[in-house]
């Protein structure tokens, strides 16, 4: 089922999301070298006491933790865990807040100290896919537009998209209808309508969009340890055009 939003629900799906991006900044700003991903589940604990929100992601589907840090070859749902991030690494966060019913998600990647050019370049390229995804999301357009522009720009800047990794619509729940392929994909290409909100994330990796799962169940990396990049936004579809909910 394909949740519709009114104005005023999507007013307050703006405020949540808003509180959500406020807290990727801060966690943007506090990874460097030496920090310990521990130290940032901690951050979005006293984040989410401060703000008067619940984490989105702890115990969903039993998800153990309150945002997902997956570092290099990892694309998606690493645990926050010891491991030091260091000069050089790629780092994912992804995170969501509920309040009032209402739920935020959107993630970015960023490239802490000297990174390779390879790493920078995917990096660069995955936002950018996101951004052209974005464009996309108007009323009049199918869902599929998004798809391609997402995967047509990765292929271009010499990168893949992961195929079993999808986005999806989000407000009411954390995962609604319609999924949000980043490549072409079977299945249905639903025309865009006003009152839609997707969470559109490309997910690129360096070789292969083969993948593995870890031990813990839901740690998501790739089969030839090639690193992957993740950015995400709520996006809504409004008859003025896409608004992105998840900035400040």
């Amino acid at each position: 089922m394909i949740y519709l939003k009114t104005p005023s629900q999507l007013r307050e799906l703006e405020y949540v999301n808003k509180i959500g991006a406020e807290f990727l900044g801060m966690c943007f700003d506090y990874i460097k070298p030496g920090v310990c991903t521990f130290e940032l589940e901690d951050l979005a604990i006293l984040f989410c006491e401060k703000r008067g929100v619940k984490p989105a992601f702890y115990k969903y589907r039993d998800f153990p933790h309150l945002l997902c840090v997956s570092i290099n070859e990892e694309i998606i749902h690493g645990f926050p865990s010891g491991r030091i991030i260091k000069s050089g690494d790629i780092v994912s966060i992804d995170f969501g807040v509920e309040k009032d019913g209402y739920i935020s998600d959107s993630a970015f990647t960023k490239a802490v100290g000297k990174v390779s050019k390879k790493s920078k370049e995917l990096v660069r390229a995955t936002k950018e896919c996101l951004m052209l995804g974005v464009l996309k999301a108007k009323v009049g357009n199918r869902l599929f537009d998004i798809s391609r522009s997402i995967y047509q720009h990765a292929v271009q800047t010499g990168f893949d998209v992961v195929r079993d990794f999808v986005g999806h619509g989000v407000g009411f729940k954390l995962h609604e209808e319609p999924q949000v392929p980043n490549y072409v994909s079977f299945g249905i290409d639903w025309k865009l309508k006003a009152g839609m909100v997707l969470a559109i994330e490309p997910m690129l990796v360096e070789g292969t969009y083969q993948f593995d799962v870890s031990s813990n169940g839901w740690t998501i990396f790739t089969t030839d340890n090639g690193r992957s990049a993740h950015f995400e936004h709520s996006v809504a579809i409004t008859e003025n055009g896409p608004k992105i909910l998840s900035v400040l």
